[in-house]
């Protein structure tokens, strides 16, 4: 079964919505929660008013651009345009854990030991 490629949309559309930018921020990880902190506004851009109404429940970066049907790099220029005008927030998740700061192996097979002879 062959795959489809993307449709990364048109250059010239992409150029429009981000205002020529082209880069971001690393800011927002592909799975950063976002939300929305008030409702679109009229005149405000289509793509930042869409964003906003996905996002009135935490909603992950990867999920936004495949509503969105944008890529990674424009939804991230446009969260951070939201970000900066105070629209949403952004929550990151908790960093992995260090392998130090795990149980210990041979505790979690006595565990499991006992478990096994409840």
């Amino acid at each position: 079964m062959m795959r489809k490629p993307v449709d990364t949309g048109a250059p010239d559309r992409l150029y429009t919505v981000t205002g020529g930018r082209s880069r971001s921020d690393d800011f927002f990880d592909l799975v950063t929660l976002v939300v929305s902190e008030c409702r679109p506004t009229p005149g405000m851009q289509s793509e930042h008013a869409r964003t906003l109404e996905l996002c009135q429940h935490p909603t992950a970066v990867v999920e936004i651009a495949a509503e969105l049907k944008l890529p990674i790099t424009v939804v991230r220029i446009l969260l951070g345009d939201l970000l900066d005008m105070g629209r949403i927030t952004a929550r990151h998740p908790p960093a992995t854990r260090s392998a130090a700061s795990l149980p210990d192996t041979d505790l979690l097979k006595e565990v499991l030991h006992g478990l096994r002879n409840l």
